[in-house]
């Protein structure tokens, strides 16, 4: 199996034994679902607080320390998780504790410059993941290895991309259209939208394999967790999209 999800690597039930279906103690699609509701709800009740926290002082300095300690310890905790899979029990929640943080603030800050674009956003994000499971479960979309390939090549090139957008911010220059609310620009946030939303066919397929391969009970932490990094991605690119498109009118 391939994902260009990094948490969801091809090679992850690799180092796994057969385990009989029969036993308690091996992932279920059911028992995944379960734990990437629980991340859903720590990532609102996080997000809360620090919404609550900015219309309340109306002061972007209060807000900016726990959008940053959470951007920056949901990476590190991301990266630890990659890497410490049976630990996921543990980090996955904190990792959606502190990215609730990060996305509390953006989605406050963007609800201030154009009302009812997060409702919007939530909206669509979780309408397009629908969509897409239900084109999943009724094979539409299959997950073969072609297109396994040509989703992890985009999304690796979008990831080069905002990399060199980073770095080269540092030395004033600006690749325009990234950011920019034009035609050009917003053709493309649809595409990254576009390739953010295929990777959760990835994500569900690694999750449905590693039911069917018997993984340890963990995994449906971990399964949760690399769902989770897309659905946060797919949600920040819903939000830069509308507000692209918000910002013309």
């Amino acid at each position: 199996m391939r994902s260009s999800n990094p948490a969801l690597s091809s090679k992850t039930f690799d180092q796994f034994g057969p385990v009989s279906a029969a036993s308690s103690e091996v992932m279920t699609i059911d028992g995944t679902v379960n734990k990437t509701g629980i991340l859903l709800l720590i990532v609102m009740a996080s997000a809360f607080f620090v919404w609550r926290m900015y219309f309340t002082s109306q002061n972007p300095a209060v807000v900016s320390p726990w959008m940053l300690g959470g951007a920056i310890g949901g990476l590190i905790v991301a990266i630890v998780t990659a890497f410490k899979k049976a630990w996921s029990p543990i980090l996955a929640p904190l990792y959606a504790a502190l990215e609730g943080l990060f996305l509390g603030g953006v989605s406050a800050f963007y609800e201030a410059r154009f009302h009812g674009i997060v409702i919007q956003a939530i909206v669509l994000t979780f309408g397009t993941a629908l969509a897409l499971l239900m084109a999943y479960k009724s094979r539409l979309i299959q997950a073969t290895q072609n297109f396994k390939l040509g989703v992890a090549a985009a999304t690796g090139g979008i990831f080069l991309l905002y990399l060199a957008s980073f770095v080269l911010s540092f030395f004033k220059i600006n690749i325009g259209f990234i950011h920019s609310n034009g035609i050009f620009g917003i053709v493309f946030s649809l595409a990254v939208v576009a390739i953010a939303a295929l990777n959760l066919v990835l994500d569900f397929d690694f999750i449905e394999q590693g039911a069917a391969h018997g993984a340890p009970k963990f995994m449906e932490w971990y399964g949760a967790f690399g769902l989770m990094v897309t659905l946060v991605w797919l949600y920040l690119e819903m939000l830069r999209l509308l507000g692209k498109a918000r910002s013309r009118r």
